[in-house]
């Protein structure tokens, strides 16, 4: 394959510039980012939420979702929560706890949030 090629591949990989711009947004300004924030530490993030849903655990209701920022990716959890008000995919959100790390997976419980435009 030419490099020519390739390097077209690379730029016309959806997946790719999903990330790239996701990172140009949400990284600066004083925050950590998913990917080099530290596990049991207090963290403020930005991203945007690319899931959620009801998930109950241990018979309490929990909301569920998923942020990104582009570096990478983080469960953050709301227990006793159905829904909040704003929390849907495709919202911008600055969320502020410590990171979990649970079955393998990086997680946030009920953090500190704040919606953003």
């Amino acid at each position: 394959m030419s490099r020519l090629r390739r390097t077209l591949r690379r730029w016309a990989d959806t997946g790719d510039q999903e990330a790239r711009d996701l990172r140009e947004v949400h990284t600066g300004q004083g925050l950590d980012t998913i990917a080099e924030a530290p596990d049991r530490e207090p963290v403020r993030l930005r991203g945007t939420l690319r899931t959620v849903t009801l998930r109950p655990r241990g018979g309490v209701p929990a909301l569920e979702a998923e942020l990104v920022d582009g570096t990478g990716a983080l469960t953050i959890v709301w227990l006793g929560r159905r829904r909040i008000a704003g929390i849907r995919p495709g919202t911008t959100i600055q969320v502020q706890a410590r990171i979990g790390v649970q079955e393998g997976v990086r997680i946030m419980y009920n953090p500190r949030y704040e919606l953003l435009p």
